[in-house]
């Protein structure tokens, strides 16, 4: 039995952990909450933010959190364009064709990434990175503290938007019914893009808080992608407060996986979850029957 004071750290990891996960996932529910479609380009696109942070600090030396106001703002224009300018005019009016856009898009993006950056790991170095602070007895590292504060703020920017602007009412009345949206006169396509755009954003911020402290090679939004699908089942498909609460859940079986189980085995608690999710309760935490 693992003794307390390597528990705690491990506990605390996983919530700085989850926040961030959260964070992956908000834009994933948000796609499909709005558009209904699961788009498989979401790691790819998490791994062209997190290059996008990489080239900014190696070339023009900015710092990966001072690229929080120049990332976060080109991943919302590159959403909007590839959902207006692509995958609409590929859907057809199909969801079948969306998810084959948005896989494609994925393949396309990885390769490319491949044959520009090959499979090199690339990190940065900044004054920081290996920097820790005292939380509860625990020392943790410095930007995941700084990962989380920031996961929690953006996650409440985007609940602001969406419960207090026209924006977010016009996305939540999509949501909800599309004709009727329509015959409101809300421009639904345009909608559609600010939705998709919005939620492309939220993996900008989540590359500028994950790069001081993680990598980039073109493969590395797999790991995520996989773990912000079960987060969204997890927390109820659509739902962005479960997105939240579902990321804090599955930072900390993680967390504790690899302590009790070792870092090889530690995300079997993750899939053991989403398959018992599955079976018991399909809406999720926090979802609702359709």
């Amino acid at each position: 039995m693992p003794d307390f004071t390597i528990v705690l750290p491990s506990l605390l990891n996983g919530i700085t952990t989850g926040a961030l996960y959260a964070l992956v996932a908000l834009g994933l529910t948000l796609i499909y909450g709005v558009l209904h479609i699961i788009n498989f380009a979401h790691g790819a696109l998490l791994m062209i933010g997190l290059y996008a942070v990489y080239f900014l600090n190696v070339q023009f030396g900015v710092d990966p959190y001072v690229a929080l106001l120049i990332v976060p703002p080109l991943m919302f224009a590159l959403g909007y364009a590839l959902q207006r300018g692509i995958i609409t005019r590929a859907s057809h009016g199909r969801d079948e064709n969306i998810l084959l856009a948005t896989l494609g898009l994925s393949i396309i993006i990885e390769n490319l990434a491949l044959y520009f950056f090959k499979s090199d790991t690339r990190i940065i170095d900044t004054s920081y990175s290996f920097e820790t602070v005292e939380v509860l007895g625990a020392f943790l590292p410095l930007p995941k503290v700084i990962a989380f504060f920031g996961a929690l703020v953006t996650a409440g920017l985007f609940w602001l938007v969406m419960a207090r602007t026209d924006l977010g009412k016009a996305i939540r009345a999509l949501a909800k019914e599309r004709k009727g949206a329509a015959l409101v006169g809300i421009d639904t396509e345009h909608v559609y893009a600010m939705s998709f755009g919005l939620g492309i954003a939220c993996l900008g911020v989540a590359a500028c808080l994950l790069l001081p402290s993680y990598y980039v090679t073109p493969q590395v939004g797999h790991g995520f992608v996989l773990i912000a699908f079960t987060i969204v089942v997890l927390g109820g498909m659509g739902s962005f407060v479960g997105a939240l609460l579902g990321g804090f859940i599955i930072g900390i079986v993680e967390a504790m996986g690899g302590l009790f189980l070792g870092e090889s085995l530690g995300q079997i608690g993750i899939f053991l979850i989403f398959i018992l999710v599955l079976i018991f309760r399909p809406t999720g935490l926090l979802g609702h029957k359709a």
